[in-house]
């Protein structure tokens, strides 16, 4: 660091990206965490970027009115980084995950989706701000205790009490000890049962063979179900971690698609294929869907839960390769990219292949942004936005656009 000071008195202004708030001491722009806006906090600056800082809260001098007790016991400052934003009400932080996605729609996409003072994120069923995890994953300490990353640190906080997490869903992980380095993936799934998966620890040279994948309790698959399909799919793969949100999207993504029978689908990061199977309902037997993953295990579950959907084709590539090699223009592409986004080539790939209708999904709200905005250079304008809070107590937020030209 150079010389800034150790702590600053602050008046926070509004959101950024990433869960801090702008706040500004002699004219440079400090980005502060566990702060609100309108708030005034003593701070404690953690980084020095140059042309800003970066700093934490360590007292609240006054309050916003949408503080509140953390509803997370072993998030904050010096706890865990599981829910940065679990000291603020369940609606204030809708609010605020609206405001920066506009915010970021506007100066990253070019375009206006809101006013900021006017968004907010929708809840996603009606699970509540708490509970609302199925998937978790937990690293490993050199004792052998299991635990939570701080914020933007390898120490591990080993208290499990997460309030993301159903109550029992980590029941006894802390009383053993594992391999230090290893991974334990937990899933409760829709039988209500509970698996738990060690992976690693990495092996200490590139010459040694891969670490085993263990499973400790329940199977390697969990059973997890949507709209009357049954799914088996890894523990350590992926699958949304909020209970409701498969459902939620798929039900969105059905609706927006406006597929009739005998149109062609692309389902891009597709996953173990839930998109993939309510455009298959749509397009019938005379259609084609094209779910595309570079996850070997994703592809596995999609192959079996969609055997009988004999005009779903299950493609194990990356989505470049994929659509490089296309020759069927599809009516509709669902894209649900990592939280990077889907990047310039692939959407130039999509705007070349001539799609006219995408529906696309981010979980990372400037990385979602530019992805509409390089749409929009390709001609696509925004019919809607949707922006949902599929991640409660923290600033993760999950965006959909639907975009057509």
């Amino acid at each position: 660091m150079s010389d800034q000071p150790a702590e600053l008195t602050l008046t926070v202004g509004p959101p950024a990206n990433g869960g801090s708030c702008v706040a500004r001491h002699e004219g440079r722009v400090v980005f502060v965490r566990y702060a609100l806006p309108g708030e005034t906090v003593r701070a404690r600056v953690v980084s020095d970027r140059g042309s800003y800082w970066h700093a934490e809260t360590i007292e609240v001098v006054e309050p916003s009115p949408d503080r509140v007790p953390s509803l997370c016991p072993i998030a904050g400052v010096h706890g865990s980084g599981c829910c940065d934003m679990a000291f603020a009400t369940p609606d204030a932080v809708r609010r605020l995950k609206g405001a920066v996605v506009a915010n970021q729609l506007s100066r990253l996409g070019g375009y206006h989706w809101r006013d900021e003072s006017d968004a907010a994120a929708e809840p996603v069923g009606d699970t509540g701000a708490t509970g609302w995890r199925t998937r978790v994953r937990l690293d490993t300490a050199a004792d052998g205790r299991a635990g939570f990353h701080r914020f933007h640190s390898d120490e591990l906080v080993t208290d499990l009490s997460c309030a993301q997490l159903p109550a029992g869903m980590l029941d006894e992980l802390d009383t053993r000890a594992w391999p230090p380095g290893a991974h334990l993936h937990i899933a409760l799934d829709d039988d209500g049962r509970r698996h738990v998966v060690q992976s690693g620890p990495q092996p200490a040279t590139k010459t040694a063979r891969k670490a085993l994948t263990e499973v400790i309790e329940g199977d390697y698959e969990a059973v997890q179900r949507v709209g009357g399909r049954t799914w088996r799919v890894p523990v350590t793969a992926f699958w949304q971690a909020h209970r409701d949100a498969a459902r939620v999207y798929s039900e969105l993504v059905a609706g927006w698609a406006q597929l009739s029978a005998g149109m062609t689908a692309w389902d891009l990061y597709g996953g173990a294929g839930v998109f993939a199977a309510v455009l298959a309902d749509a397009v019938g037997e005379t259609g084609e869907v094209v779910t595309v993953d570079t996850s070997r295990g994703s592809a596995r579950a999609a192959r079996t839960a969609l055997a009988d959907l004999g005009w779903v084709s299950v493609v194990t590539d990356s989505v470049r390769r994929a659509l490089s090699t296309r020759r069927r223009r599809a009516d509709v592409a669902v894209l649900d990219p990592p939280r990077t986004g889907a990047g310039r080539e692939v959407v130039d790939l999509l705007a070349a292949a001539g799609v006219p209708r995408v529906i696309h999904i981010g979980c990372e709200a400037a990385a979602f942004a530019r992805d509409v905005g390089l749409y929009r250079q390709h001609g696509y304008d925004v019919e809607e936005v949707r922006v949902f809070d599929s991640f409660p107590l923290t600033h993760h937020v999950e965006c959909v656009a639907i975009l057509s030209r």
